[in-house]
């Protein structure tokens, strides 16, 4: 599955650039054949780059983004694997990064946990309300 907000994109690109038939390349090298390691870089994305004016990344690293936003959006390890390709946890696991918002986030709902199962009021504020029996 993808994000529904990439759909369209993806169909415009399938349209423009696709090549035909069933065993056609959806992404194509720049000689209409296989995207190669050793061209791709050289001859496509760092000249995409400039051509959008993104800076100097890696391609790789959207693996890296693309499993840390998937692991944000609540994506367990099974499913992160199976999105991934992997066959191990550890192999998921190298892509995966703590983000400052993933743990504001585990901590607002760590909170709304404790709340609702104290009544709101914490366990300290509980203690030191004077016993009713006195």
């Amino acid at each position: 599955m993808i994000p529904e907000l990439i759909i369209e994109d993806l169909r415009e690109h399938v349209k423009d650039f696709a090549q035909d038939g069933e065993k056609g390349l959806i992404f194509a090298g720049p000689d209409d054949g296989p995207l190669r390691n050793t061209n791709f870089n050289r001859r496509v994305w760092t000249q995409a780059l400039q051509d959008t004016g993104l800076p100097k990344i890696h391609f790789h690293d959207l693996r890296h983004t693309g499993n840390t936003l998937a692991a944000s959006a609540g994506a367990s390890i099974r499913e992160l694997m199976e999105r991934m390709g992997h066959s191990s946890t550890r192999a998921a696991m190298i892509y995966q990064h703590s983000t400052d918002e993933r743990q504001r986030e585990v901590a607002r709902k760590l909170d709304g946990l404790a709340r609702g199962a104290l009544g709101e009021r914490s366990g300290t504020q509980r203690a030191r309300e004077p016993d009713e029996a006195e």
